[in-house]
């Protein structure tokens, strides 16, 4: 017995000296750890700045936001600002209350911009690419959880990403997560509309819906989180003012039992079948993503805005094709007013709640108008993209005002050597080229395919001189859209829609210069547009004009015209072209 308590004792005196050598614990916390440790306090101090606390203007309702630039910008969730109105009040962790406006809805997606008013200099997060989160990344859920951030300060919950491509079907709603971000760090009621970090401190998501107790509102350890590469895409749109809606194909598919996806109802109508796509084709890949199966399919379409351009690869009869389709609204424009509408009043004998005022500084910043969550904001954007486009023709000496009562005569050839003649009057539009003679005449007469197989190239011609001359006011209406890449996969362009009688024109200005890049001309609703594409614009007499057309129809390049002389003349006594082309052609 005394030989084993020897023993015992020798064993402790080792380990001692062991743990104490050197005058340093072996329990020390490692310095890299230690560093790892700083950094994620760090980190946490820098993203809490930017996270909004949401709450109703009169205390009803509330959740959490992430401001995104440093002139007020923030996003949130639909359901959050449905419950809070239009005006609404966000806190900071400076401790300070600011009063907020509604600026845009995307309700399927359950996304929602608002902007924080009364600085120019807010702390913001910047936005990270969510395509490159994955499985076990470590991540943070930043919010006002049960509204208990009275002193505006968020709660921070860490986690790792468990799950990345998730869909969640609407189940009985409106909204629809596709493509979104399953995490187990903690979200619960208040943390919607509140940021999805990466450990480097970008926003990767926005939190939106958890997995609940069916008893009871408790975590599970099931979140969702918007992509943030999705809200890229609507975010332009969002700024727009507009109630924006999701996209559709225009088709349903099947998969068969080997995993390939094949075309099972078509609709006619939609842009898709117009470019070639037919029931029992195999679709490979959409948005350059490789297809396996349906419900990767509703999760890759549903992350674009309605009328986004997207490259379509299908197999026909064995033949491999490439489309680019412009995808049409998931809903009905009256589907989604009505589920943006006001809500019903309460009975008169339950007493009247009167609708929050905003502050009287701010009245101003509020526009109703039917399709838009605030129109206020549309006509900011359309003057940001008029001033852009304004810049880079405002070196353009012209000696006089550009007169929109004037005739425009156009010479120059095609790609292949050919003359032409373009007639821009505002009683007509005439077009020579080769032996070809074309007329459009433009008093009380609706726009037709002219000339035929074009989608009416006089009329986008004749869009084009309304703009030249008057700009987007000589026109019925005009608008906002937001931005998208140039057919599918160029440089992003900001969008301008007019309308003129039937016609709905698309402008196309390129985001970084402003330069007018392309217009888009439709003759009526569910048919194909006709496509220009300009070159650099340059003066000629007293006028400006693209030195060079593409022309494309349903995506085939129908012609490129070469701008050689604009001749400048003033109309007959009866308002026409000197010298008319005879109608049609051959």
């Amino acid at each position: 017995m005394r030989n084993q308590s020897v023993s015992f004792m020798l064993a402790v005196s080792c380990l001692c000296a062991m743990l104490f050598s050197g005058g340093r614990s072996v329990f020390a916390v490692d310095p890299d750890v230690l560093k790892a440790q700083e950094e994620r306090v760090q980190t946490v101090a820098t993203i809490s700045k930017a996270t909004v606390c949401v709450f109703g203007s009169k205390g009803g309702g509330g959740g959490s936001g992430v401001l995104i630039s440093p002139d007020g910008y923030a996003l949130s969730n639909f359901h959050v600002t449905e419950a809070t109105g239009t005006f609404m009040k966000c806190g900071l962790n400076d401790g300070k209350l600011y009063d907020t406006v509604l600026v845009g809805l995307d309700p399927t997606g359950d996304v929602a911009l608002i902007k924080l008013l009364g600085r120019d200099d807010f702390p913001y997060a910047p936005l990270g690419d969510s395509d490159q989160v994955r499985l076990g990344d470590d991540v943070y859920t930043v919010g006002n959880p049960f509204l208990l951030a009275a002193d505006y300060h968020p709660s921070v919950s860490l986690g790792i990403v468990s799950g990345v491509h998730r869909y969640q079907y609407p189940a009985g709603t409106f909204l629809e997560y596709t493509d979104c971000i399953q995490v187990d760090a903690a979200i619960n009621p208040g943390n919607s509309g509140g940021p999805l970090f990466n450990d480097r401190g970008e926003v990767i998501g926005i939190n939106g819906r958890a997995s609940f107790e069916k008893r009871g509102r408790v975590n599970t350890g099931a979140g969702y989180a918007i992509s943030i590469n999705q809200i890229k895409m609507f975010l332009d749109h969002l700024k727009s003012g507009r109630v924006v809606d999701h996209a559709t194909l225009g088709a349903t598919l099947v998969s068969d039992d080997e995993g390939a996806l094949y075309v099972d109802q078509i609709l006619e109508i939609e842009s898709v079948y117009r470019r070639g796509l037919r029931a029992r084709d195999e679709i490979v890949s959409m948005a350059s993503r490789t297809l396996t199966s349906v419900n990767q399919f509703k999760n890759i379409l549903g992350i674009f805005p309605e009328g986004w351009p997207v490259e379509l690869t299908f197999r026909q009869e064995g033949e491999t094709k490439k489309i680019l389709v412009r995808l049409p609204a998931l809903h009905t424009e009256k589907q989604i007013q009505d589920i943006v509408a006001p809500k019903q009043a309460m009975p008169h004998n339950l007493g009247k709640v009167e609708e929050p005022q905003p502050p009287a500084e701010y009245k101003h910043l509020y526009e109703a108008k039917a399709g838009y969550a605030n129109f206020y904001f549309n006509r900011l954007e359309q003057e940001r993209v008029l001033e852009g486009y304004r810049s880079t023709v405002k070196e353009f000496n012209l000696s006089e005002t550009i007169d929109d009562k004037s005739i425009w005569v156009v010479t120059g050839t095609e790609e292949k050597g050919a003359k032409y003649e373009l007639i821009l009057a505002p009683a007509g539009i005439g077009f020579r080229i080769g032996r070809g003679t074309y007329f459009q005449p433009l008093k009380g007469e609706a726009g037709v395919d002219e000339p035929a197989g074009s989608g009416g190239l006089l009329i986008a011609m004749h869009q084009l001189r309304v703009w030249l001359t008057q700009g987007p006011q000589g026109f019925t209406d005009y608008h906002y859209w937001g931005s998208e890449p140039l057919d599918g996969t160029g440089p992003p362009v900001d969008v301008l829609i007019t309308i003129w009688e039937n016609t709905e024109s698309r402008w196309l200005f390129d985001k970084s210069t402003g330069r007018l890049v392309g217009v888009d001309s439709r003759l009526v609703e569910d048919v194909e547009a006709c496509e220009l594409r300009f070159g650099d614009f340059q003066q000629y007499e007293r006028s400006y004009f693209p030195a060079s057309i593409n022309v494309s129809y349903s995506g085939s390049s129908l012609v490129k015209l070469s701008t050689s002389e604009i001749e400048v003349k003033q109309p007959a006594a009866n308002g026409t072209p000197n010298s008319n082309p005879e109608e049609g052609g051959n």
